[in-house]
């Protein structure tokens, strides 16, 4: 799967010379935590996020009137307080490298950029609700960890000793196991009772149950 695929496209954008109240204005009404800045060729120029915006604003120990703090933040702009070297990523960039670039940079959101010009915006929302399809986490049925032989073909068999017990795979993940000898494998099933999936992975497919429950 691509960024393409997940991206929210037409993103709310604001300028260099937007005030901030205003951008506060319309993050809270498109319920969005930060806002691509564009200059007037349509060029991204910058981003601000909610937490920029926050500590631009004044302290609510500060002594000023309302009256001096509305002055302070019309006369304060985006171009202040945003981040102006911006991490971006293209449209077809594959999502899992989209989520090692927000980790590794500590950061909730990517622009898209493609030739020069913003295409959309993914954020960490949009990755997690990714990783819930991976594992099936609005359907029911049995979850199971186990640790497998890290092999050529050792998930092949083990979704054959799963469909021949008369079970159906609906998610399946696999991730770093103990050792190099073996992985760990995250598997949602329906169609099998506890017993009956415990036996299909009584074979050499299965070196130990981590975990089993019904989700």
């Amino acid at each position: 799967m691509i960024v393409h695929n997940r991206m929210t496209r037409n993103p709310v954008t604001i300028t260099p010379d937007t005030p901030i109240s205003e951008a506060q204005r319309a993050m809270r009404k498109e319920k969005v935590h930060r806002l691509p800045v564009l200059d007037k060729k349509k060029e991204l120029v910058g981003i601000v996020t909610e937490k920029d915006l926050l500590y631009a604003s004044p302290s609510p120990a500060t002594t000023l009137d309302i009256h001096e703090m509305t002055y302070l933040l019309s006369r304060l702009t985006v171009s202040k307080v945003m981040t102006k070297k911006v991490i971006s990523v293209t449209s077809d960039t594959v999502l899992e490298e989209a989520a090692r670039v927000m980790v590794d940079n500590d950061i909730g959101g990517l622009p898209i950029v493609d030739s020069g010009k913003l295409v959309g915006i993914i954020t960490e929302s949009d990755i997690f609700k990714v990783f819930m399809e991976l594992f099936g986490a609005r359907s029911s049925g049995l979850r199971v960890t186990l640790l497998v032989p890290d092999k050529p073909g050792e998930i092949s068999v083990l979704g054959k000793a799963i469909f021949d017990k008369g079970g159906d795979i609906i998610s399946m993940g696999t991730f770093l196991g103990t050792d190099a000898s073996n992985s760990t494998c995250t598997v949602k099933v329906t169609g099998l009772g506890v017993d009956e999936l415990k036996e299909a992975l009584s074979g050499p497919c299965c070196i130990e149950i981590i975990d089993i429950r019904e989700t």
